[in-house]
């Protein structure tokens, strides 16, 4: 159910499927230094997952990774945990006004969560505004969908599409979204910013899991935009 890849670091992934095509996505869970959980991009809460997630503890804080990635299933968690803090990303009120956001996040994390977990916006991209997090005990970057990572393990239609988005066996952007940067001095800007973090482990918006060696994947797979 959940997957414990560190240090109070645990995953879990679900399928989803986009115009036929076979994607994942994958849910972050950390558990604070104050005993709290942080779930980041949550999946659908199914009875298995509720009873998962409170064996680990009490769901503080609950985050997108844009206001397009991550956020389909916030309401279920609104419901089920009336205290806990939901987290919008910058864009995501316009976009779910039934929801009731406690929070924009922006480049400083809050106090509550800033002793294990650090971000940044990366902007710069003609609609996409994005969250990328830093779990400190795990050494773990979590991403959106500027982070695809399509592996040898993904179903074969899903790798062939990769191959023609050029994210095939690289961490980085589809095309398209290379593509539609608008100001690419920003976007190069945040991109540096990420990889100024001591992390090892990836955890992509879709597809396959980074364990190690992290910090090289994200270098290469951005070398069009850092070179």
């Amino acid at each position: 159910m959940l997957t414990q890849r560190g240090n109070r670091f645990w995953t879990y992934e679900e399928s989803l499927r986009f115009l036929g095509v076979e994607l994942g996505r994958i849910m972050s869970v950390m558990k604070l230094s104050s005993g709290g959980l942080f779930v980041q991009s949550p999946a659908e809460l199914t009875p298995e997952l509720k009873t998962a997630l409170e064996e680990l503890g009490e769901v503080r804080f609950v985050a997108p990774a844009s206001k397009l990635h991550g956020h389909l299933y916030m309401e279920q968690y609104r419901a089920a945990y009336p205290d806990a803090t939901l987290l919008a990303a910058p864009g995501l009120p316009a976009r779910r006004p039934d929801l009731r956001f406690d929070h924009v996040l922006g480049d400083t994390p809050d106090p509550r969560w800033g002793t294990d977990i650090d971000q940044v916006v990366v902007a710069g991209h003609r609609w996409l505004t994005e969250l990328a997090f830093f779990h400190r005990p795990s050494r773990t970057l979590i991403l959106g969908d500027v982070g695809f990572h399509v592996g040898d393990d993904s179903p074969l239609k899903t790798r062939l599409v990769a191959r023609a988005l050029r994210i095939r066996n690289r961490l980085g952007p589809p095309i398209e979204l290379r593509l539609t940067i608008q100001n690419e001095a920003t976007f190069r800007r945040s991109i540096r910013d990420v990889l100024a973090w001591e992390f090892d482990r990836v955890v992509p918006g879709h597809g396959e899991i980074i364990d190690s060696g992290g910090q090289q994947a994200l270098l290469e797979g951005y070398d069009w935009l850092l070179e």
